[in-house]
């Protein structure tokens, strides 16, 4: 469960419903006819701009974001260091027995690769077009929200624009002032939930699962330029600070004291 991520939603949620019903009353913020503009429209035109593909693994993008998967790069360097370190003693073979041990599915390929005598440069070849096809679909995840940021904007002023319209239509037949104001309301509304919608949820989520595809492509990194060092008969040490140099020197001192392992325990 990812705390930040809970917290961090609740307040923002918090902080603007406390300024709402500090300053005003909270009915004054509700108006169906501009929920459905802002909403409905934005959520339309995703469709219009995603396959069905996009929308079935919504779900999953939400799950990355408040229960993701960790992804922790010395753990991976320790697993390749110990797989090196028992290449070294007793040959590549003898990790045929040990590949069900990791639960990561791309180590665990590569891992087979490297035991079924695959050349050096076809493994680098298959493994990086593996990488690389992960990264286009994390790509379209991310992309959903980025455009739903920039859609829901668009819509509050779409809304804007109608009740703008409808007020000054109101004014030229003489309307009363109150047709004038609930008018002046929606309009304004609108905006709010635009605003709201862009920035409390679909801003955040988007750089949320940028940062999880980031983490987890440099893990796959690690494991790729860790089993190509073994397939070429690198020593364990210099494949490990080999290795070390992918992640910042403040992270390299926390070396052993926790993570999740690639390893099944």
């Amino acid at each position: 469960m990812d705390i930040m991520s809970i917290i961090g939603l609740i307040g923002c949620v918090g902080f603007i419903f406390y300024g709402i019903m500090d300053s005003g009353v909270i009915n004054n913020f509700f108006d169906l006819p501009s929920i459905v503009i802002v909403v409905g429209g934005t959520f339309t035109a995703l469709m219009i701009t995603f396959p069905l593909k996009v929308f079935a693994g919504l779900p999953k993008q939400l799950l990355k974001i408040f229960v993701p998967q960790k992804f922790y790069p010395l753990s991976y360097i320790s697993d390749i260091v110990t797989i090196a370190t028992d290449v070294r003693k007793s040959g590549i073979l003898s990790q045929e027995d040990k590949i069900s041990d990791y639960k990561d599915e791309f180590l665990r390929k590569g891992l087979q690769l490297a035991v079924d005598s695959t050349e050096t440069d076809l493994l680098r070849d298959i493994m990086e077009t593996e990488l690389m096809f992960m990264i286009d679909r994390h790509k379209l995840g991310i992309s959903f929200f980025e455009k739903g940021a920039a859609l829901a904007p668009g819509f509050g002023m779409i809304g804007t624009l109608i009740g703008l319209i409808n007020m000054l239509a109101g004014m030229g037949d003489g309307g009363d002032i109150n047709a004038l104001v609930a008018n002046m309301g929606v309009a304004l509304v609108t905006t709010f939930y635009g605003s709201m919608l862009a920035n409390v949820l679909f801003l955040p989520i988007a750089n949320k699962l940028m940062q999880r595809s980031d983490d987890e492509v440099l893990c796959k990194q690690i494991v790729i330029e860790g089993l190509i060092s073994i397939k070429n008969g690198e020593s364990p040490k210099p494949i490990e600070e080999k290795l070390l140099s992918y992640i910042p020197p403040a992270m390299r001192t926390a070396k052993g004291k926790g993570g999740a392992s690639a390893r099944d325990d």
